[in-house]
């Protein structure tokens, strides 16, 4: 294995160096395979190693590496498909749903989910509903799901905690779906998101906001939080449309 050595750049070289190491996994490692200690790996690229630590640690986030207690730095593996583009409505925890309800609390809602629920909203608590999504037995995804009062009228006021999400999801079920949209944005993870999602406050994610439209008005509002690193959201009949960052770096 030869010695490489950067050229000058415009770019922090800490991130051309993150960029060399990406097409070095994406050529000469396997997926769970070792990295090379930092020494090595230093001396190859002709980097002090502080810059090198910058640059695994941004792979880190990415999802390209993991760091493991007792083994050390591995590839990580690809990241997993995550539909979120159903081809057929579906009301949430209705038809092919992977989410498993954890609680639910009656509560303000946010200024930002206020807005987006409209006059719904109001000044009245909503049905906060929290759920959360794994795949392959590994969590991927938080979800906060809001549904004003005025959208489940006929819900029981002498229920269980533990009866709650299930009443409040059941009431949504009898009403006709006529649409919904969402928005896809970058965020960092809150403290109560990543402990679920087993990441530190601030790792990246990515937040999926679903508005939920019935008789002309929405009537439920729901704010996801996907693992950033090891996730790819897939939209539509065949999942075509992808939020792939391996797949951009590649292309660029």
């Amino acid at each position: 294995m030869g010695t490489t050595q950067l050229e000058a750049v415009q770019e922090p070289k800490y991130w051309h160096l993150k960029t060399v190491l990406g097409e070095a996994l994406d050529s000469e490692f396997a997926v769970g395979e070792v990295l090379p200690n930092e020494r090595d790996l230093a001396a190859r690229f002709g980097v002090a190693r502080a810059t090198l630590r910058q640059a695994l640690e941004q792979l880190e986030l990415e999802g390209r590496l993991q760091r493991r207690r007792g083994v050390g730095t591995t590839v990580a593996p690809p990241r997993r498909g995550i539909h979120v583009g159903p081809a057929e409505r579906h009301w949430p925890g209705q038809g092919p749903d992977d989410w498993r309800a954890i609680g639910c609390v009656e509560a303000a809602a946010p200024a930002a989910v206020a807005r987006l629920l409209g006059d719904e909203a109001g000044d009245d608590l909503v049905h906060t509903i929290h759920r959360v999504r794994t795949s392959e037995r590994q969590p991927v995804a938080t979800d906060i799901l809001y549904v004003p009062r005025s959208s489940v009228p006929g819900l029981s006021d002498a229920l269980s905690p533990a009866e709650h999400p299930h009443a409040v999801l059941a009431e949504l079920h009898r009403l006709d779906l006529e649409g919904e949209d969402r928005t896809v944005e970058l965020g960092s993870a809150r403290a109560e998101d990543a402990k679920q999602l087993e990441r530190l406050p601030g790792a990246p994610v990515l937040i999926v906001t679903t508005r939920y439209v019935s008789a002309g008005r929405v009537t439920a509002v729901s704010a996801a939080t996907y693992r950033a690193d090891t996730c790819r959201l897939t939209f539509g009949d065949s999942g075509a449309v992808e939020i792939d960052t391996d797949q951009t770096r590649q292309a660029s």
